[in-house]
């Protein structure tokens, strides 16, 4: 077991890392500042030198869907079968036979009573307020349009991550390639899948359910490769001795040993499907993401408040109802009794549902809620922004403008100045010191295609937007991590807040900034910013509660005050998860960049929205590369500084 820095050496070496690097990267920027001025290429990259990669990636998706026509279409077909069957029960009906959906308290008692199954009242109780709030605020249709994209996506998308991944498990090459591109994958923001979905499908339903499924795919697939690969080799071994086949081998002892992990997985799918409802609606997905987003266009904050809060809640319940699942399913054997008892929740929902279908014939509303019969709380919400913005935009005004001149386009500006050989060449010099030439050729790579690629200006405020946030996201994070790790009621307090701000989808956080900062960088910064300070937050309460006691009891026995402990051994053995977090945390703003060209902006995330309506592929595919590529590198250098510091610190 790796032996522990004392804690002298411990406090030392965070600063002894940063100095050792400091000449290095000084002595980059020193160059190429230099460089530049004996060399305007190296300044500006001349207009000649563009290669149009944009306009060569479009026509080949051009000239791709029209020879993959039949194939498209013959897949379109297929999957808009289950789509329309799952749509006729929940919200469309079947009019050619004069027969509506199932009712909705038929929908909703069936929620309830599998929540009860799952988990028991408390759970229940919730799914039913939640069901409640969708259907007496005149939101049922939708959301029912909504959850019948994620009911039919989610299967789809567990069953081929899968099989993936245990294709990984079985071919080690295979499982370094869908590593190197589930990393693309998930680093690349959400919109950008909608591009070649669009030029290949058309728009509809059916491609949306296509670019969410691909969307959520990778979690299921790292979740599967993880569950099978910690599987308990005892475990393995007394099946091969039970003279199990490979086939059941994997059937009945890995699957089996993994259902904890793979659940997660599941869970997974679930959030990153319904993350996907607002983006989708832009390639003609109907439902609850399609209202939002044309409430958030037109500035209709009240009634986006509502529809925000239906995507929140379908949200919670789902994800209450699939982590209620990974608790059972380890009890389910242990359920005892005769075959009633055993399915008495089904038989009460079977009876319970026929009394209401039969009283819905007598009680309309029973089936659909009557819009005479709904609230709306959007007014108020409307009368009270209207308020703001006459009463306290005087004072939010200032403080906006103070934070766009005196912090952000100050970024900015050293942003646009700084010559593109230094933005590429101090990123090298800082992996060659971390991780050797592999790591220098990242940056130079990437950055570097992005540049022939004429994406430069895009690219450079897209990085002004994420270090923005990444400044501040560590300002509040750490600290609040900090507290969370020395307080237990602050971290009950703290914990559950990041609980809440984790499970809220990502544009919901566009409403409160709009209503406050209207459309600015400043909304831009702050929308990112509440979405990804949580990993700051996490990642620091969890690298403090894992410093080894003893190496704790040694400072005290040294005589060091509670301050000195803090900073001289408990934060620089946290460093390593610290980094981390903010590791996370730029990934989490990157992926927030998409998200906030819906209320402008003018990086990449822009340059892909502005790609949809045209079907400009190639613009858009190589923007969200673009962004991918930024947090590729980001964590490429992260990670191997992590490494490079719990290797001097004996934890490595």
């Amino acid at each position: 077991m790796a032996r522990a820095a004392p804690p002298v050496a411990a406090g030392t070496v965070a600063v002894a890392a940063m100095r050792a690097a400091a000449p290095l990267l000084f002595l980059a920027l020193l160059v190429g500042v230099l460089a530049t001025g004996a060399v305007e290429a190296l300044s500006s990259w001349p207009e000649d030198w563009i290669l149009p990669f944009r306009t060569w990636v479009t026509d080949f998706f051009v000239w791709f869907s029209a020879l993959a026509k039949p194939l498209t279409r013959a897949l379109s077909w297929v999957l808009l079968q289950p789509l329309s069957l799952v749509e006729a029960l929940l919200f469309r009906g079947v009019p050619d036979w004069e027969t509506g959906p199932l009712p909705w308290v038929i929908i909703a008692l069936g929620v309830v009573v599998f929540a009860h199954w799952q988990s028991g009242l408390r759970l229940a109780l919730f799914c039913a307020a939640c069901m409640a709030y969708l259907a007496l605020f005149d939101l049922w249709s939708d959301s029912m349009q909504t959850l019948a994209l994620v009911l039919v996506t989610v299967p789809l998308a567990a069953g081929l991550g899968l099989v993936l991944g245990v294709w990984a498990t079985r071919r080690r090459a295979v499982e370094r390639v869908l590593n190197t591109v589930f990393d693309v994958m998930q680093a690349t923001p959400h919109m950008a899948y909608l591009g070649p979905v669009v030029v290949l499908f058309g728009f509809g339903q059916v491609p949306a359910m296509l670019a969410t499924l691909i969307f959520a795919l990778p979690p299921m697939a790292r979740c599967t490769i993880l569950g099978i690969r910690t599987v308990s080799p005892e475990i393995i071994e007394a099946g091969v001795m039970a003279g199990c086949t490979p086939g059941q081998r994997l059937w009945k002892v890995e699957l089996p040993a993994a259902q904890q992990t793979l659940l997660l997985g599941l869970n997974q799918v679930v959030m990153q499907t319904l993350a996907m409802a607002v983006i989708a609606s832009l390639v003609g997905a109907s439902g609850l993401g399609q209202k939002l987003l044309f409430s958030l266009q037109q500035l209709r904050i009240g009634k986006a408040v509502e529809q925000g809060l239906a995507i929140t809640l379908i949200a919670l319940m789902l994800d209450r109802l699939t982590v209620a699942q990974m608790a059972r399913s380890a009890a389910l054997h242990l359920v005892q009794g005769s075959w009633w008892y055993r399915h008495r929740h089904i038989a009460a929902f079977v009876v319970a549902a026929v009394l209401l279908f039969v009283s819905s014939r007598l009680l309309p509303w029973l089936a659909l809620m009557p819009s005479e019969m709904t609230f709306s709380y959007g007014a108020p919400i409307d009368e009270g922004v209207r308020w703001v913005s006459k009463n306290l935009y005087a004072y939010i005004k200032p403080f906006r403008n103070a934070v766009t001149i005196y912090l952000l386009l100050p970024i900015r500006d050293f942003y646009l100045w700084l010559p593109w050989s230094v933005v590429i060449g101090v990123p090298a010099a800082l992996g060659w010191y971390l991780g050797g030439w592999r790591l220098t050729w990242v940056p130079v790579l990437l950055f570097g295609f992005l540049l022939a690629a004429g994406f430069w200006t895009p690219l450079m405020l897209t990085i002004y937007l994420v270090t923005s946030c990444a400044i501040l996201c560590t300002v509040i994070g750490i600290p609040l991590g900090i507290w969370a790790a020395k307080n237990a009621t602050a971290s009950r307090v703290i914990l559950t807040l990041c609980d809440l701000l984790q499970t809220f989808p990502s544009f919901i956080y566009l409403i409160p900034v709009i209503m406050l900062f209207q459309t600015s960088d400043v909304s831009n910064v702050l929308a990112m910013l509440c979405y990804a300070t949580v990993p700051a937050v996490r990642y620091t309460y969890l690298g403090l509660m894992r410093v080894p006691s003893t190496v704790v009891d040694a400072a005290i026995a040294c005589g060091a005050t509670p301050r000195q402990r803090l900073f001289k051994v408990e934060l620089p053995l946290a460093f390593p998860e610290i980094l981390l977090g903010i590791n996370q945390t730029i990934m989490m703003s990157l992926a927030m960049v998409a998200i906030t060209a819906l209320i402008g902006s003018r990086d990449l995330g822009q340059e892909i929205y502005k790609a949809l309506p045209g079907a400009d592929t190639g613009r858009g595919l190589l923007a969200g590369l673009g962004i991918a590529f930024i947090g590729i590198v980001a964590d490429r250098l992260i990670s191997a500084w992590a490494h490079k510091r719990k290797t001097a610190l004996g934890l490595g």
